[in-house]
């Protein structure tokens, strides 16, 4: 199977405009991700796909690949569809977020295993490593699984409610994303849907469509950068792992 990373990168977030261009100890945030990507020696191609000249200028100096694509684009998942447009000779995409300088290996791994199973068309992460503020915490999503570890529902409510006095083993999305190529061509020709938009959870769509979601458990969980407060916690990992 050929293995294509796509790292969506945009200049323009409301929450923290021009973060993939921030300087990391040294390498920006989006050159710090290229490699973590590309030393995982998980993929054949990895790619970031942008909307913004100055991102796809910086890739272009440190010798990665990048790609154009459209602005109008509302999701990371859409941006991929883009992307294989051009790079079609694919069998696996992975999206790995452009905020996620400390992307590691092992999880990048075990979520491509899970397409050694003929069945599988799209598969994430989900963590056991959740803490009752992180189950009450609407931006923690939650997961239930049925017996196949294919996702029944993700959430930001706890669910499920426990009404009784059992103690339900809670499960955190981790949101890494990988797609059988010509399963990413079907999902963005989805029609948005109202349960997305209530939850604000576009994998919503494709469940609601019929497309199963295979959860592989990690315990492996690595901080993004979602605002500018969310700096200095990588920057101590970084630090602290001499990367």
């Amino acid at each position: 199977m050929k293995k294509l990373a796509i790292i969506p990168a945009r200049y323009a977030s409301s929450r923290f405009p021009g973060k993939p261009l921030i300087d990391l100890d040294g390498k920006t945030m989006i050159q710090r991700v290229v490699e973590g990507v590309t030393n995982s020696n998980q993929f054949d191609e990895v790619v970031v796909a942008t909307d913004d000249e100055k991102i796809a200028n910086h890739v272009k100096e440190i010798g990665a690949n990048v790609i154009l694509t459209k602005a109008t684009h509302e999701s990371g998942t859409d941006r991929c569809g883009e992307v294989i447009e051009t790079y079609s000779d694919f069998d696996i995409v992975v999206n790995i977020q452009g905020d996620e300088p400390l992307v590691d290996a092992e999880q990048l791994r075990v979520l491509l295993a899970a397409f050694d199973d003929d069945s599988v068309e799209i598969a994430t992460l989900g963590s056991p490593k959740i803490s009752s503020a992180d189950i009450q915490d609407a931006n923690r999503i939650k997961i239930v699984l049925d017996h196949q570890s294919d996702a029944l529902y993700f959430s930001r409510s706890p669910i499920p409610f426990e009404r009784n006095d059992e103690s339900y083993p809670f499960l955190k999305h981790i949101g890494l994303y990988a797609f059988r190529s010509k399963t990413l061509k079907k999902l963005v020709q989805l029609t948005p849907t109202l349960l997305e938009k209530t939850e604000s959870l576009e994998q919503l769509r494709w469940m609601y469509y019929g497309y199963k979601i295979r959860v592989v458990e990690t315990l492996i969980e690595t901080p993004n950068i979602d605002t500018p407060e969310d700096v200095e916690e990588v920057l101590k990992k970084l630090r602290g792992n001499n990367l």
